[in-house]
């Protein structure tokens, strides 16, 4: 009877191991997602700023209609990006048409005194801020979530429940990003 005892205790103890890993990696898999769902929130809410500071800009600047073009359609490849590398090669290349658009208003002295276009300008600058917060909140969950599924033990019961690696976000190109736009008239 006593090995019939030792048995079912160590199973019991196995089926516990099981479940705690198994609800650790459910728990890091939900902050994975609800990060990701936290940057697609800012960034639509980014995207939905940018008409109103198009057409704010369009008003002072109305021969600038190529600036204006690479701006609309870096939104609708923007909102159109699906997963985790597209979205953030869709948001490099966004960033470059507004720092073009920026570029623009910075020529037009009436427009940056003008309180709307401050306004936006601010709301825009808040908003980037959150989507860097988001992101690193999502960077960070996704890297607790990879460290579980290659981590011994939690590996085991990670391949067993198909669960998997996350991607980072990251800009497409980096260098791209931080260069200065060339503006010229």
């Amino acid at each position: 009877m006593t090995p019939f005892w030792i048995i079912l205790a160590i199973v019991a103890v196995l089926l516990i191991i099981i479940v705690i890993l198994y609800n650790s990696l459910v728990k890091t898999k939900v902050r994975v997602d609800e990060a990701w769902s936290d940057i697609t929130v800012q960034l639509k809410r980014r995207l939905d700023l940018i008409p109103n500071l198009v057409n704010t800009v369009k008003g002072y600047a109305k021969h600038e209609s190529d600036v204006f073009e690479k701006v609309t359609e870096a939104r609708a490849n923007a909102l159109s990006a699906q997963g985790v590398k597209a979205t953030a090669k869709a948001e490099g290349q966004f960033e470059q048409a507004l720092k073009s658009l920026f570029a623009v208003a910075e020529s037009y002295p009436q427009l940056r005194a003008s309180e709307n276009f401050q306004q936006l300008q601010s709301e825009l600058t808040d908003t980037e801020d959150k989507i860097m917060a988001s992101r690193r909140f999502y960077n960070g969950a996704a890297r607790e979530l990879n460290i579980k599924i290659n981590t011994f033990p939690s590996n085991l019961i990670a391949g067993m429940f198909k669960f998997t690696q996350r991607e980072f976000y990251e800009v497409e190109d980096q260098a791209a990003v931080e260069k200065p736009v060339d503006v010229k008239f």
